[in-house]
């Protein structure tokens, strides 16, 4: 019966999705602050009434859709809880998401209008990216014990790269990824209406919202490689944990256009986020040695934002200078790259084709 809770779910999502892009964003629009914050509301409220159904699931083993052999079963409690927190992990971490997609953003100069499309289609795939490591970290975990260890240490050393992190001289027309790109086909300098894909000169080719896409696409990658092993030091359950997961990301998309403007004023999150990333390493390593009560977990990652949030709100009131990461806003990207040519004339400058309309 467990593939009818899985079924289940998946389509539940599928709706969501369909109603969140195929009614009300089919057409592309600028995102303001008041509608971002809507929906932002919206998927947190879809989270938290999932919450209820996770309870009575995993209290009443409704319709047998649960193993027999599940350590959460006739436990609706802890699995409510270990629900939440994973929720709260997953989408703490993705707050450094959100500059990532904000730089990229502002270094290619997508305009407002169609960041919404690229983030729809990239948190698609992460979707599927997350839903593949879930299931394999969850075997391996199975299987070995040593790989809390492995994961332990991974968060560990992810902490300190987010500590020592700085994403202000990103060089993406030269990144890797591009490079890959461009060995197959050739990146349009227009954004052609919202298209991904054009043709010029006869040929096929990408266009900079694709490239964006690609580039957000690729780093969630990299950042699930510390959120997944994040979660599983709450549980490794995978349907709490992918649930969780896909609820976190749902509501990334709207919670972007609420912070991007203005992630500047969380200046001393980030440190909570990166205490966040050494508490949960260090759980899952002695996992096998201490137990630690999700209900502490959770008080530790709600104590831990609440910090960071007051010591920002506490600069700001004090008029501490804060280094401004990216901003979404037109108006922060003219601020920001006025001093750097736009994207379409620096891919230009790397032409090899004759028309000069596009790079290969």
């Amino acid at each position: 019966m467990q593939i009818l809770l899985w079924a289940g779910f998946l389509v539940l999502v599928a709706i969501f999705l369909v109603i969140d892009l195929g009614v009300f964003n089919k057409k592309d629009h600028q995102i303001s602050a008041k509608e971002a914050l809507g929906w932002t509301g919206i998927w947190v409220s879809l989270a938290l009434l999932f919450g209820g159904f996770v309870y009575y699931l995993y209290e009443t083993n409704w319709m047998q859709l649960l193993a027999p052999d599940n350590v959460l079963l006739f436990n609706g409690k802890e699995a409510l809880l270990k629900f939440y927190t994973g929720f709260l992990i997953e989408k703490s971490l993705s707050l450094d998401n959100i500059f990532v997609m904000a730089m990229v953003f502002a270094y290619f100069r997508i305009p407002l209008k169609y960041q919404h499309e690229v983030l729809f289609w990239g948190i698609l795939g992460a979707m599927v990216f997350r839903g593949i490591m879930i299931f394999a970290g969850t075997a391996l975990i199975a299987q070995f014990y040593w790989v809390n260890y492995l994961f332990g240490l991974l968060l560990l050393y992810s902490a300190i790269q987010m500590l020592r992190a700085r994403h202000e001289d990103a060089d993406l027309l030269n990144s890797p990824v591009v490079r890959f790109i461009k060995r197959f086909y050739s990146i349009s300098t227009h954004l052609s209406e919202g298209k991904f894909f054009v043709m010029e000169g006869g040929k096929r080719a990408v266009t900079i919202l694709f490239v964006a896409l690609v580039v957000i696409e690729t780093t969630d990658v990299l950042f699930a490689v510390d959120s997944i092993p994040a979660i599983f030091a709450i549980t490794t359950d995978p349907f709490l944990v992918f649930t969780s997961n896909i609820f976190a990301i749902l509501g990334l998309r709207s919670l972007y256009f609420v912070l991007a403007d203005f992630m500047d004023r969380f200046r001393y999150l980030k440190y909570s986020l990166i205490f966040i990333l050494a508490f949960v390493g260090v759980k899952i390593m002695l996992a096998h040695h201490y137990a630690f009560p999700t209900i502490l977990s959770l008080g530790v990652i709600i104590g831990t934002l609440i910090a960071g949030i007051a010591a920002s709100y506490y600069a700001n009131r004090r008029g501490k200078p804060a280094v401004v990461p990216f901003s979404s806003s037109e108006h922060g990207l003219q601020a920001q790259l006025s001093d750097r040519e736009p994207v379409a004339v620096a891919v230009e400058k790397t032409v090899v084709s004759p028309d000069k309309k596009h790079i290969g």
